[in-house]
């Protein structure tokens, strides 16, 4: 029984690393995977999960930037260093509206939009948004093409953006991706944005969600939860660091509008199953 639970955490894990960093909607896939593969765990505790595993994804940008978003970093002298720094604030600002509203509505959110007729929804507006929005700004040379000279307006606009990924199924790195690209930013430099934003994003929901869950059940762990969240955890890490390296040789070539239409499938899918498991 123990290794079908851990096998099911693998799959979850897997599932959480290619999601989070694609925009397609971490979200929205894992409600199918719960929906398809239970865990043998409490239903407080499954809560808490699908939001921790994250922290594996979380140290796989740290890996993959530690050096660029390091104003330590002795590779750097001290115009390079300058420059982290006010990075890491632009960062900081842009994480201020997403992380004020997660905290104020993450209950509420929790209630009455975690459902699959919200991520359909919100699959398939947001595949039609990139689909359009590719073709509007097909051959379009972008104003910022590095996040090194990103100015300060823009990056609290892309913050703002980020705000919508509050609603499941709309995908982080997809409502900030979109979003910059709307005030003028690269793909490339949209991508890798969305990576740094990810990091104090996804520590502050981690951790509202642990503290929720020791405030109402504690930190008796069965040994089964201990290996689901390990496992899970571990694997996302390792998951995310091939799709992240993926995504951003992926957006110097191509556009996003292949993943627009995969969450239009994928929309019509959920809606489908809704209605038959109605």
């Amino acid at each position: 029984m123990l290794f079908i639970e851990i096998l099911k955490a693998f799959f979850l894990g897997v599932v959480q690393g290619i999601t989070e960093w694609l925009p397609i909607s971490s979200t929205g896939h894992m409600i199918l995977f719960d929906e398809f593969v239970h865990l043998n765990v409490s239903e407080a505790f499954m809560e808490m999960f699908r939001v921790v595993i994250q922290f594996g994804s979380i140290l796989a940008v740290v890996v993959v930037y530690f050096d660029k978003l390091n104003p330590w970093s002795k590779n750097k002298d001290a115009g390079e260093r300058k420059s982290t720094w006010s990075l890491l604030g632009k960062v900081v600002l842009a994480v201020i509206p997403a992380g004020v509203l997660g905290v104020l509505f993450d209950d509420l959110l929790d209630t009455y939009l975690y459902n699959y007729i919200t991520v359909a929804a919100t699959l398939i507006l947001y595949g039609i948004l990139f689909i359009l929005i590719e073709r509007w700004r097909k051959n379009h040379r972008y104003a910022v093409e590095s996040v090194d000279v990103l100015p300060t307006k823009k990056a609290f606009a892309i913050g703002c953006f980020q705000v919508l990924s509050l609603i499941p199924g709309t995908s982080r790195s997809g409502s900030t991706i979109l979003g910059a690209m709307l005030v003028d930013v690269s793909r490339p430099a949209a991508a890798e944005f969305s990576f740094f934003l990810a990091i104090p994003v996804m520590l502050g929901a981690s951790g509202l969600k642990i503290l929720k869950y020791v405030l109402e059940v504690g930190l008796a762990f069965t040994a089964v939860e201990w290996v689901t969240m390990i496992v899970g955890i571990l694997t996302a890490f390792a998951v995310s660091l091939v799709a992240i390296r993926f995504l951003t040789g992926f957006v110097r070539k191509h556009s996003f509008a292949a993943f627009g239409w995969y969450r239009i499938v994928l929309g019509a899918l959920v809606l489908l199953y809704a209605v038959l498991a109605g």
